[in-house]
């Protein structure tokens, strides 16, 4: 299955629990919900389900695990973030996202180093 990249104000929150305990029996997750958020104990098994379909996390045997980390989950984002509002190009995104403004002598340096370890057909990627 693929996974899922959007997630609700209330998955990220419960996200966020997770990846700082995992892995973490789903009581002992469903008592931090409830002294974070005030939510029920079903609710937090409703919306962990939730993640768990998505992609993001397993229960098994009642102890959640990360299938994914927060800065996979987030590069995941973005690269959708990019094909959902660019057409997939990144230069497209980064153009806006400079917006009109300049880059530090050090932030270019860093792109160009990126792009060289990134490029196809290069023997740095």
């Amino acid at each position: 299955m693929a996974t899922v990249f959007r997630l609700t104000q209330a998955e990220s929150n419960l996200a966020d629990i997770i990846w700082a305990n995992a892995p973490i029996q789903s009581p002992e997750l469903a008592r931090i919900a409830e002294r974070e958020f005030g939510w029920k104990r079903t609710t937090t098994y409703t919306i962990l389900k939730r993640l768990c379909g998505k992609g993001v996390f397993s229960n098994d045997d009642a102890t959640v695990t990360a299938v994914l980390t927060r800065a996979e989950f987030l590069a995941g984002q973005s690269r959708r973030y990019v094909e959902d509002t660019f057409g997939g190009s990144l230069p497209s995104f980064i153009t806006s996202f400079i917006g009109g403004g300049k880059l530090t002598s050090e932030q270019a340096m860093e792109l160009r180093r990126l792009i060289d370890a990134y490029e196809e057909g290069g023997d740095n990627g």
